[in-house]
């Protein structure tokens, strides 16, 4: 029994996470950080952009610092707290040990709310860092929506979007405006042609799908900086992107998929090779891409 007692009052209890506990002597300014890695300085083709590349360790740095220079901008005018989402690939991509000890990270796969999970705590901002451009666009360094391999089209209430569009409605969802955009020049226009005079730091021109005219990595984070500190200074500027009772058409580049999901009585097949879903909010249609993106028979464990 004594053993017991000594065992129990030597154990030091689990602290529970409370995402960015505020400073109360310092007036909240929260920033949530989506980060995928085409949009990054230098980044091209498959080389840079997943772990079978040769230059993809030097990118996984460079991406982080995009992420890192963002933060000090936006540190500098008068954020306080991030949540930093690491959406690309398999979501494993950034450098964790080179964050402060203050900024929590999203990681890997699957996520209700996919590339934007971690929005639904409450922000600010949001920042999108390494963007790029739709699958519907004819230009654009790696232009795709979601998945290059699988879909043709995404499309919300009839809006062509991009990965940035549809993020930007989920974060819309939980009354969040999205007030930077980095990337090449083909996915800043995009983004700001959707949402209005959101900052947009160019890191690259866009020269094809697999070519860019690009920055170096120094004065893409410089970039970067500046206009993250200036979006904080405009934070009156932004509003929140809503869409209400969204209407998804996901459009694949092969038949089957088409066909096998319009079996669902929730999905309608309005051509050979698209699907609709009606949601009632951007969060269903968050966590139907994840059904649709994620769902084998043999998943395990």
């Amino acid at each position: 029994m004594l053993l017991a007692l000594v065992l129990a009052a030597s154990v030091t209890p689990v602290p529970q996470l409370q995402p960015n506990d505020p400073d109360p002597n310092r007036e909240e300014l929260r920033v949530f950080i989506s980060v995928d890695l085409e949009g990054v300085a230098g980044a091209v083709t498959p080389e840079q952009l997943g772990p079978g590349g040769f230059e993809y360790n030097r990118f996984r740095e460079f991406m982080t610092d995009e992420v890192l220079a963002a933060m000090e901008g936006a540190r500098e005018a008068g954020a306080t707290h991030f949540v930093v989402a690491d959406a690309h690939g398999n979501g494993q991509n950034l450098l964790i040990e080179r964050f402060p000890p203050d900024v929590e990270i999203i990681r890997s796969w699957p996520r209700p709310l996919h590339m934007m999970q971690g929005v639904e705590g409450g922000f600010d901002a949001a920042f999108f860092i390494g963007y790029h451009a739709a699958a519907t666009n004819p230009e654009g360094v790696r232009a795709h929506t979601f998945s290059s391999a699988n879909y043709a089209a995404v499309v919300l209430n009839g809006i062509p979007m991009s990965e940035g569009g549809v993020n930007a409605a989920i974060a819309g969802h939980f009354g969040v405006p999205v007030a930077l955009v980095t990337g090449d020049d083909v996915t800043v226009q995009e983004m700001v042609e959707l949402l209005g005079d959101v900052e947009g730091a160019v890191v690259k021109e866009a020269l094809g799908f697999h070519s860019a005219r690009t920055l170096t990595p120094e004065a893409a984070q410089a970039r970067i900086r500046d206009h993250a500190r200036r979006a904080i200074e405009r934070l009156d500027d932004f509003e929140p992107y809503r869409l209400d009772e969204p209407v998804l058409d996901l459009t694949f580049k092969n038949y089957r998929p088409a066909e096998v999901l319009s079996y669902l009585p929730i999905v309608e097949r309005p051509d050979a090779r698209t699907i609709r879903y009606r949601a009632r909010n951007m969060e269903e249609i968050a966590r139907f891409f994840q059904f649709v993106g994620n769902y084998q028979p043999g998943l395990s464990p």
